[in-house]
Formats: C-alpha cells, sequence, structure tokens
C-alpha cells in the first residue's frame, strides 16, 4: 500500500484525486496540504507541508506555483518523492526542481494523461517529416476560466517535445498583435483561449502548402489526470533520486 500525501488535496484536481484514491486497494491518502480548510476529508489538512509530521511514501502536487520551492525543500530534507503537476512555475523554480531531483525522486509532467504523452511522441515523429517539407506549426490550447496560467503546461510541453526532434529548433511566438509582419519560417505559434468549463483541448497544427494535419487532444474529465497522477505516485514511491516524467510510469 503506498502511502501519500495530497498537496492541494481542496482544489479541482485534489478533490478529483482523493474521490479515485479511495476506491483504489493499492494507495491511501494519509494527509492533504491546503490553506482551505472549507472542505472536509477524510484524512487530516495542514496549511502547509512544513506542518504535516504524518510518515507517507510520495506526495503528489497539484497546489499553486508560489507553494512549489517550500514543497521542494521539504521533501528534500525527508527524502519524499514528490510528482509535481502544477503547472506556471517559473525557470528559477524549474532550475531549483531540477536541482532537488540530485537528492530525491522528482516526477514532473505538465499533463498526466496517457494520451497526452503518446500525442508528445507522434509529434516528434510528425516534424521529421514535415518540418524539411516547409510546413508551419501551431498550437491552441482551451482551459476553463478559472485557469491562471497561459500558455498552458501541456501546450509548451508539446511544443517542447516538437523542439526535441526538429532539425533546426522553433522560436515559440506568443502574440503577433504588437508587429505587422509575415509569419517567419521558424515560428512556432503558441495561442491561448480561456472560457466557461473546458477542461482541456489542445489542437497542434501543421499547416503546409495545400494541406492541413491536424493533431487534437480533448480531455473531457479531469478524471483522465487523476488517474496518471495516482499511476506516476504508486511507480515513483521507493525510487531514488532522479528526475522523472510520465514516459517511465507508461513504460514501466
Amino acid at each position: 500500500m503506498t502511502r501519500m500525501i495530497m498537496h492541494g488535496c481542496n482544489g479541482r484536481m485534489g478533490q478529483m484525486i482523493t474521490k479515485l484514491a479511495a476506491d483504489d486497494p493499492e494507495i491511501t491518502i494519509v494527509a492533504g496540504i491546503d490553506i482551505n480548510n472549507a472542505v472536509q476529508n477524510d484524512y487530516p489538512v495542514f496549511a502547509s507541508i512544513t506542518d504535516c509530521n504524518i510518515e507517507a511514501d510520495v506526495v503528489v502536487d497539484f497546489g499553486a506555483a508560489a507553494a512549489t520551492d517550500v514543497l521542494l525543500d521539504t521533501c528534500e530534507q525527508r527524502g519524499l518523492p514528490v510528482v509535481v503537476c502544477t503547472t506556471g512555475l517559473s525557470e528559477e523554480q524549474i532550475a531549483h526542481l531540477n536541482e532537488t531531483s540530485t537528492k530525491v525522486a522528482i516526477l514532473r509532467s505538465a499533463n498526466m494523461s496517457l494520451g497526452v504523452n503518446l500525442l508528445m511522441k507522434l509529434l516528434q515523429d510528425a516534424v521529421k517529416t514535415l518540418q524539411p517539407a516547409g510546413f508551419d506549426v501551431e498550437i491552441v490550447e482551451k482551459h476553463h476560466r478559472m485557469k491562471l496560467d497561459a500558455p498552458s503546461g501541456t501546450a509548451l510541453a508539446l511544443a517542447d517535445a516538437i523542439n526535441e526532434a526538429a532539425a533546426e529548433p522553433y522560436e515559440y511566438v506568443y502574440d503577433r498583435s504588437s508587429v505587422r509582419q509575415k509569419r517567419g519560417a521558424k515560428e512556432l505559434g503558441i495561442s491561448a483561449v480561456r472560457g466557461g468549463t473546458i477542461v482541456g483541448d489542445h489542437d497542434v497544427i501543421f499547416a503546409g502548402e495545400d494541406e492541413v494535419i491536424t493533431f487534437s487532444h480533448r480531455a473531457y474529465s479531469r478524471a483522465v489526470f487523476a488517474k496518471g497522477a495516482l499511476a506516476a505516485a504508486k511507480f515513483l514511491a521507493g525510487k531514488t533520486a532522479g528526475l522523472y516524467d510520465m514516459s517511465d510510469v507508461i513504460c514501466s
């Protein structure tokens, strides 16, 4: 039985994970971390990870980006593996995360779904053929009105996956409203839409001469991310220090 701490337990994803974990015989949530104490849970909830004195095997983080540094420091001190699902991290925080991974096991993923992680692999195959043929690349992502960061971490992860496989790296362009000029061949445009209760839509568009190829992923429920987070937690518990991602979970 894997003992898990849910960081950000009273947010939308935290509550979805809590619900699914209750029906999973291989994992149990022993404590939660959240400054919002309005939700009643079947486990104790602390305002900060530093206040939590309950033994666990792994932490799953769906908290606010502002809490990430304290979380990483605490997990390093306690030797706790941590699955970091929070997006919108600064470059400094990513550097902090990478440094912490030399001391403790960390799994970082901008998107926990199996489909999105498969999509990344498909995009790497596609760009090897389509970039030399002169196709332009655009990413359009759509999320609910409550999402704070833009573009989404998943959109950036998709772009990074493309750039890793591209013969010539693209330059990310987020806003064309301030310039009046033709699209450059080295541009990779990333656009964000916010509205309603959209869980998460991502379209990767390869636009060529007289033809367009679009790779799409639609999340219809947060359950797909929650299932992935629980699988990642069970995978990471007991692992040695290092930086892992969802491809390690998929292949395990």
